[in-house]
């Protein structure tokens, strides 16, 4: 455990802090802020960095990645949810494995991909600290989401693309939600959601993420 929030209630009360920030800025999914509140965020941050692991800010994770900031995981989930239940869950980009242990609370299944080995070892390790029998991770390109275990209910993606993969489209169920950040360098939240053969893409706020890369490594 990391030395800097190694006491558990301190910890602990860092979490419900960021909570009732999470609150405050408009978050009202109990099931989500209750997610929130289960994952040990400082656990899957570099030990330097885990005093401002519940800021609400994004921190760095090497190979030029990031964890979300705890407002933009949050927000994602909760309007992927909006009165449904997200079932079979596809994460495109785990990275450190900490909005995957997110979903693993309020979706019945997760399959979480990563195209960089590295962080995908780190992700199975930190996540084997919370013993989550319903996540699976994979190593693979995002982009082309994880074709063998389609279709998906949901799918959040961690990564900016310039566009909507078609891949991610085609693995969605009918009547399921999509949501991915959109664009370079004005980035917007886009929800994507399936009726039968139709997709109907929503613009939502401005967000600032990595980009999604194609290939793996």
């Amino acid at each position: 455990m990391n030395m800097a929030l190694a006491d558990a209630g301190r910890a602990m009360r860092a979490r419900a802090r960021m909570v009732e920030r999470l609150r405050s800025q408009g978050v009202k999914d109990e099931k989500v802020l209750a997610a929130m509140m289960q994952v040990p965020r400082h656990q899957f941050v570099q030990e330097g960095l885990a005093y401002g692991a519940y800021d609400d800010t994004a921190l760095p994770i090497g190979f030029q990645q990031t964890i979300s900031q705890p407002f933009v995981v949050a927000r994602m989930i909760e309007i992927l949810r909006n009165g449904r239940e997200l079932g079979r869950t596809l994460e495109v980009g785990a990275g450190c494995g900490y909005q995957a242990a997110v979903l693993s609370f309020v979706a019945t299944e997760v399959y979480a991909v990563e195209r960089i080995r590295p962080l995908l070892d780190r992700a199975r390790e930190n996540l084997r600290t919370l013993r989550r029998p319903n996540v699976r991770l994979k190593h693979a390109d995002g982009n082309l989401g994880l074709p063998e275990a389609a279709p998906f209910d949901t799918i959040i993606v961690a990564a900016a693309a310039p566009t909507v993969p078609q891949a991610l489209k085609d693995q969605l169920a009918p009547g399921g939600r999509l949501m991915i950040p959109v664009g370079t360098a004005d980035q917007r939240l886009v929800l994507v959601e399936r009726h039968g053969a139709t997709f109907r893409e929503s613009r939502l706020e401005a967000v600032r993420f990595v980009p999604l890369l194609t290939g793996t490594e």
